[in-house]
């Protein structure tokens, strides 16, 4: 390791790194390993037999040396509005998808998972500074509005037959906040599409438009024909582009959740802990983080943007002027009800999940679903998760089923053998698993 250190002390990889060969990056990089040869030889065990395969997956990134595997599991039978669905979920977390699944047996026993789209906009904005009066502005608007649209006719035009395109422009000022500056916020229906490049191609078209319609208006002062475009950016914020998913039953249906408690002292008790995420940042941020397990293992799986739906689903939690709970439960007349509403921008058509072979059976596995459908099942799967953690979090505490998951992984980092993981799990079946617990074990039978 101390010549690792000197080695990296003394050279940075060489210039033009990007433009080596896959073979010669990795032995570049390898350079930097304590034994280069086991590091090259670990890396090329996770490429593709198939070369044209690897070859597409090499081009989804840059400066690719290898795969990263996740594992890709599924959770079946999930009831929602009244289809069922087979749900592949990529994630590399334990319990996640058994919990997923759990949940999903539960709640399709009592009516499934209810589901709606709320709304599918999705926004841009071209950001831009300039120095006229406002009313002035204001008054440009229609002129400037039916111009940008004249300008992307062509590039709306196939999205407008799918029933989707531009769906309106307007004026936000900033200018209390930033000297002269407004934006152009759009709207945008985008159709089984997630659309980003689609709708950057518009913006930045608008972008260069504005500066065109400033620069031939000769009732203007000189200074005011000039527009300074700051940038022309999609938002991954889509308040606007939001799913609702439910589960409902009579507090009765609930009875035999606690050994401790009937149905309806259960649901009370639910409800305490979901109401703390709403007041209380530190725990809404792990039970929302429980919601994008679910999400996110679909997301993944169906190539779409992962990052983008975090983000949105972040920011939307905040959207009261605090950060709190995306989910919520109600208990009226004996009615248990707990509610998810949530920000998805996501598509079933273009980029990753065209291309990629594992995004495209996800979805052929899901029945190919529109992207409002995709948007539901991904709600739902957040949803599944969120009442398995918290019902877990009320009952019996999350780490008992956790680390018994977990079990699996802890054995294989300790090397046991495959009749030392089956002691192993018998041994743990009623106790409560930690890694110092499982090595100590590991070491008795051993001995």
């Amino acid at each position: 390791m101390e010549e690792v250190a000197r080695i990296r002390k003394r050279d940075l990889i060489k210039k033009g790194f990007s433009k080596l060969l896959k073979e010669d990056k990795l032995k570049a990089v390898a350079e930097y390993i304590e034994n280069p040869g086991e590091f090259i030889a670990l890396l090329k065990s996770f490429w593709h037999q198939d070369k044209e395969k690897q070859k597409q997956f090499d081009e989804f990134s840059e400066n690719t040396i290898s795969n990263f595997h996740i594992p890709y599991g599924v959770s079946p039978n999930v009831i929602i509005n009244d289809e069922s669905y087979i749900v592949p979920m990529v994630i590399e977390e334990s319990s996640v998808v058994a919990a997923a699944s759990a949940a999903a047996k539960f709640w399709g026993e009592r009516g499934g998972f209810h589901a709606e789209i709320v709304d599918v906009k999705k926004v841009g904005q071209v950001h831009f500074c300039w120095k006229g009066e406002k009313g002035t502005l204001i008054k440009l608007m229609p002129d400037i509005k039916a111009e940008l649209l004249r300008n992307t006719a062509s590039i709306t035009e196939k999205m407008e037959k799918r029933g989707g395109g531009i769906l309106d422009i307007e004026l936000i000022d900033f200018t209390d906040k930033i000297d002269n500056y407004y934006q152009l916020r759009v709207t945008f229906n985008t159709c089984d599409s997630m659309g980003a490049n689609f709708i950057n191609s518009i913006l930045e078209n608008f972008g260069h438009s504005l500066q065109d319609f400033f620069l031939r208006q000769d009732n203007l002062k000189e200074d005011e024909r000039e527009v300074e475009i700051v940038m022309c950016i999609l938002s991954n914020y889509t308040p606007e582009c939001l799913v609702k998913v439910w589960v409902e039953c009579d507090v009765k249906q609930l009875d035999g959740v606690d050994e401790k408690l009937d149905g309806k002292a259960f649901a009370e008790k639910f409800k305490k802990a979901v109401d703390i995420a709403h007041v209380d940042v530190y725990r809404a941020t792990t039970h929302n983080k429980g919601i994008y397990n679910g999400i996110d293992a679909v997301v993944i799986a169906t190539g779409n943007d992962f990052r983008a739906v975090e983000a949105a689903g972040h920011s939307y939690a905040a959207r009261n002027g605090r950060y709190e709970s995306l989910s919520y439960v109600e208990i009226k007349d004996d009615i248990f009800r707990f509610t998810l509403e949530v920000p998805l921008a996501l598509g079933t058509v273009g980029g990753l999940t065209s291309l990629h072979p594992l995004a495209k059976q996800s979805l052929e596995l899901m029945g190919n679903p529109s992207a409002r459908q995709l948007m539901m099942i991904a709600a739902t799967m957040g949803l599944a998760n969120n009442y398995a953690a918290v019902k877990s979090l009320t009952t019996k505490g999350i780490q008992q089923g956790h680390m018994k998951m977990h079990l699996a992984n802890i054995l294989n980092q300790l090397g046991a053998t495959e009749e030392e993981k089956i002691k192993a799990e018998e041994y743990f079946k009623d106790k409560t698993v930690s890694y110092s617990e499982a090595e100590k074990f590991i070491m008795s039978i051993k001995n």
